[in-house]
């Protein structure tokens, strides 16, 4: 699955103009992720299940590190900007990441939070909307 995407990746980079597309429909029907090709992943990626539910907004940034569990949204709430999610970050399964928010290193988000606000660094949140539930 991450494979498919770094391949449309790389070919939206290149402004070729429907493989890219193809290959995330691909990945939409048998992998059942969302991952446009213009998202920026940084290196040792996990999704969880093989990206299993998984919706990440187009204009999200992802760091190194990160393990994403399945069912989790990481999308916009109807404001221009994407979610930036930093370096070592935990993301437990069908958290919702909305809007132009940015998710600090060494952070761990909770099962099925609802994530609205910048999360400092080192912190884990939880709950519905999320808070910080302990400094590290």
């Amino acid at each position: 699955m991450l494979y498919i995407y770094r391949i449309a990746h790389l070919l939206h980079r290149l402004h070729v103009p429907f493989l890219p597309w193809a290959l995330k429909v691909f990945n939409r029907v048998v992998f059942s992720v969302s991952l446009p090709p213009s998202v920026i992943v940084g290196r040792n990626v996990v999704f969880g299940y093989q990206g299993l539910g998984i919706v990440v907004h187009r204009h999200a940034v992802l760091g190194s590190d990160i393990v994403i569990a399945p069912n989790v949204v990481i999308g916009g709430r109807g404001q221009p900007g994407a979610p930036i999610i930093e370096d070592n970050v935990l993301i437990g399964a069908g958290a919702c990441i909305l809007g132009p928010v940015t998710i600090g290193r060494n952070v761990k988000i909770g099962a099925n939070a609802v994530v609205t606000f910048d999360v400092p660094p080192n912190v884990t949140v939880a709950g519905v909307p999320a808070r910080i539930v302990k400094l590290r």
